[in-house]
């Protein structure tokens, strides 16, 4: 298979599609809705329902993002969600073919234990799981794992690549030959096609192997979700797919063309890194319609909730932040921050390219917290992801829903058959894997390598 974003039988580049789900919708205000079930984080069929969906519109994959803290105090928005590697465990019975990445951190999890449960839900799928690599910006997450403020920006990434380093290695351990499953010998696999690891780094001290078999994708999807210039030099490392926000197509292809100019000069194929920004689509018959949809979502927003959200982008107290009045020149003069840098270079610059105040900002940022929100015609949507992709802006993109099951369903009944059209996405599933789905390989094991070498 081509290492490069999917092509069609005419050999035309085809988009990957994401559904990006998010228990009633991407929209913060979007439980308050008449329609919308309250409590959607907790109930699963209300998850299986759309895995369905998603899956009866061919997307290449569900996608559930994560963090082990509380969302803020409640008041204002479901604060908490299901653990994700659970809930797509679950999933994975309820599908068939749909990939299924889930979002873990690697600061706040140790490399043997994700390593066996992340191969453990490929193994449950049949091929399927996904990691979506996450270094945990936030300062809450640090207080539930024993330390007293949370690790330095720099830091979190030096682990997360020991991390990769040892999980790739642990995925690795098992041969694909080991088994050998001789019953008449009472052999069941071969001691010489298990290996040790015996790590000692900065980070892990990890002796191997893992108790699981390699997972069928060889390693599950590695996908990487940070913007910063380290985030940046991670994914060109390691990364396999990238979810990004942008809200221009100006600034998408800036980041686009710089990724992939990383990942060559890390010595890995650029098409083999599938870069996709998110798109929050507010879809009607008509702009008025889905301009009335926005309009509506924005109109139940809570400004405090807001912001508090913003000041904790930026580090600072809700009180530093006056609603009517634009952003404060401390934080116009963007500080080096340690946590979500690039959500906060984003969100600034979006302050001062569009004059807002801070309750404009808060306004803006509500429905998809800085990814691209698009309001217009299924036509107007279509015609909008066709021109980032083919502009070299994307490779295709995350559905980021605001209102969910309506937003998804919306899309699949009416910009998904102009896509299909255009010829620029998938009819069927043509493979069973999430790789298949994203035209990548397995991933060579490293120590069949070496024995092979040493034969």
């Amino acid at each position: 298979m081509p290492l490069h974003a999917r092509d069609d039988r005419d050999g035309r580049r085809q988009l990957h599609l994401n559904a990006f789900l998010m228990d009633a919708g991407h929209h913060e205000a979007s439980w308050r809705l008449p329609t919308a079930p309250p409590r959607a984080a907790f109930d699963l069929q209300h998850w299986i329902e759309l895995a369905r969906l998603a899956e009866s519109a061919k997307f290449d994959s569900l996608f559930l993002a994560d963090g082990p803290a509380l969302g803020g105090t409640g008041e204002f928005r479901p604060p908490g969600q299901l653990e994700p590697l659970t809930l797509l465990t679950a999933l994975s019975q309820a599908t068939s073919r749909i990939g299924l990445i889930a979002t873990v951190s690697s600061t706040y999890n140790e490399p043997y234990n994700l390593a066996r449960r992340l191969a453990s839900v490929d193994h449950v799928s049949g091929g399927r799981a996904g990691w979506n690599i996450v270094t945990s910006a936030g300062t809450a997450e640090a207080a539930n794992f024993g330390l007293d403020t949370r690790p330095s920006h720099a830091d979190r990434y030096a682990r997360a690549d020991e991390f990769l380093q040892v999980a790739k290695a642990l995925w690795d351990s098992w041969e694909a030959e080991a088994v050998v499953a001789d019953k008449a010998a009472g052999r069941y696999a071969d001691p010489a096609r298990l290996h040790r690891l015996d790590h000692r780094g900065r980070h892990f001290a990890v002796a191997g192997p893992l108790n699981v078999e390699r997972p069928p994708q060889g390693y599950p999807l590695l996908v990487q979700a940070g913007s910063s210039e380290d985030g940046k030099d991670f994914a060109a490392r390691h990364a396999e797919a990238i979810f990004t926000a942008h809200r221009t197509y100006e600034r998408a292809a800036d980041f686009y063309r710089d990724i992939k100019a990383r990942v060559r000069a890390a010595g890995r194929n650029p098409d083999g890194v599938i870069v996709l920004p998110g798109i929050v689509p507010y879809i009607g018959a008509t702009e008025a319609e889905a301009r009335a949809l926005a309009e509506e979502l924005d109109e139940l927003r809570v400004p405090a909730y807001g912001l508090r959200q913003l000041a904790a982008v930026f580090e600072t107290e809700p009180d530093d932040l006056r609603l009517d009045e634009p952003l404060p020149d401390p934080i116009l003069a963007r500080p080096k921050l340690e946590g979500a840098q690039s959500r906060a270079d984003l969100f600034i610059e979006l302050a001062v390219r569009e004059k807002l105040t801070v309750r404009q900002l808060i306004s803006r940022i509500g429905g998809g917290r800085g990814h691209f929100e698009l309001v217009g015609t299924p036509d107007q949507i279509a015609d909008a992801i066709t021109a980032w992709f083919e502009g070299g802006a994307a490779d295709g993109f995350n559905i980021m829903a605001p209102s969910l099951p309506s937003g998804l369903a919306a899309f699949v009944e009416q910009v998904l058959p102009i896509l299909r059209d255009k010829g620029l996405f998938r009819e069927e599933y043509e493979g069973t894997t999430l790789r298949e789905h994203y035209g990548l390989p397995v991933p060579a094991n490293q120590f069949h390598r070496a024995t092979e070498d040493t034969a």
